[in-house]
């Protein structure tokens, strides 16, 4: 054989070694893609990360068992950060770095995506469906995160409309102090200065804390009639107990965000729980009439079935989706490129849209309640 068709042949098998190793260093092996997620699966935010991680471990074994991605299994590598920011970027960091996944899936919490966003940029690794709709994740540095559910002031806006003559109410606010908490209430407050109406309390409770005393004081001492709640559930359902233990005749109402996990709520609080409404982000994942929703309750046991459950499954689909666009030999930049130009992509009779320039996904906002018994409808 001749030096010189010798050398092209060397070249070119070494190229092809580069190129393999490159892309196991991304994630991505000849027979499988990994997907990193980090959510809480301890603390007071637990049973939303769990909720999370099982549709999407339910959707990727649907996938697999039909043979995968182009011929990939897909594996999720799921840390818990304990709904702690710190937390959450020490995970991002070991995904990326040590457990080098090709992507992240389904993070859960407004505070804990901020703490893991400049990490992913500088990696230059997407992030599909993260459990949470603040603007703060939605603005020019966030180009590599894809959303699927509305935003926080899409579920504002939902709930401040259903609330009939809100200028003869006593509203307030208890919100959840740190970046979630925060941008909740300012998506609220704007609402309500389009109707030139203000907010009669504003209260806080700590993050993974159920302390909440002080902002029940701040509330019934302003004479409040109803309160949005921007907090995770365990500190809503003590706030709701709370104010119904100091005065069992209370006619106070409250509304939620879809953050607070309706089902985990609903569980919480039990025959606390009625009258109780939560606007939600994904379709009522105990129907029976739209397909993603059918496809799910078969996917997932049914004691385990919920909101999150449903989230994390769509989210799945919309990440397969981008992973079957970006063709048999996926990079991180193929992935986003496929996505950017998906423009609408329905996943069963839920659909997000995707631009260049846009990534909001979704403003799909329903509103649920807490009925008897503790069950939401």
């Amino acid at each position: 054989m001749p030096n010189a068709i010798r050398r092209a042949l060397l070249a070119i098998a070494i190229f092809a070694s580069l190129a393999a190793k490159a892309s196991e260093t991304h994630g991505v092996t000849e027979k499988e893609i990994l997907i990193g997620q980090t959510a809480a699966q301890s603390g007071a935010a637990a049973e939303l990360g769990r909720d999370v991680r099982i549709g999407i471990d339910a959707c990727f074994k649907e996938v697999n068992a039909k043979g995968g991605v182009n011929g990939r299994q897909l594996k999720l590598v799921s840390l818990d950060d304990g709904y702690d920011p710190a937390r959450a970027a020490a995970n991002a960091k070991q995904l990326i770095e040590k457990d080098k996944v090709f992507a992240l899936l389904g993070n859960v919490g407004t505070p804990t995506a901020l703490a893991v966003l400049p990490i992913m940029n500088e990696a230059k690794v997407p992030l599909v469906g993260p459990y949470t709709g603040a603007e703060s994740l939605r603005g020019p540095d966030s180009g590599l995160i894809f959303h699927v559910r509305a935003s926080y002031g899409d579920e504002a806006q939902a709930i401040i409309k259903s609330i009939a003559n809100p200028a003869g109410r006593r509203l307030a606010v208890m919100y959840q102090n740190d970046a979630f908490g925060k941008a909740g209430l300012a998506d609220v407050e704007r609402e309500l200065a389009r109707l030139k109406v203000g907010l009669v309390a504003k209260a806080t409770v700590e993050r993974n804390s159920t302390d909440v005393s002080a902002a029940v004081d701040a509330i019934t001492r302003a004479n409040a009639d109803g309160v949005i709640v921007m907090s995770a559930y365990k500190s809503t359902a003590a706030f709701v107990r709370e104010i119904k233990r100091r005065d069992p005749q209370s006619t106070m109402q409250y509304w939620a965000v879809s953050f607070v996990g309706g089902k985990q709520l609903a569980t919480e609080l039990g025959q606390d729980g009625r009258g109780v409404t939560v606007s939600q982000v994904v379709p009522f994942p105990w129907g029976d009439v739209i397909p993603v929703v059918r496809e799910h309750a078969k996917a997932v046991p049914a004691e385990q079935v919920s909101f999150a459950t449903l989230e994390g499954y769509i989210a799945a689909r919309v990440m397969v989706e981008g992973l079957k666009r970006a063709g048999r030999n996926p990079t991180r930049d193929g992935l986003v490129q496929a996505l950017g130009a998906a423009g609408k992509i329905d996943v069963g009779g839920f659909a997000v849209q995707y631009s260049p320039n846009e990534r909001k996904g979704s403003h799909m906002v329903d509103l649920t309640m807490i009925g008897r018994n503790g069950f939401i409808r």
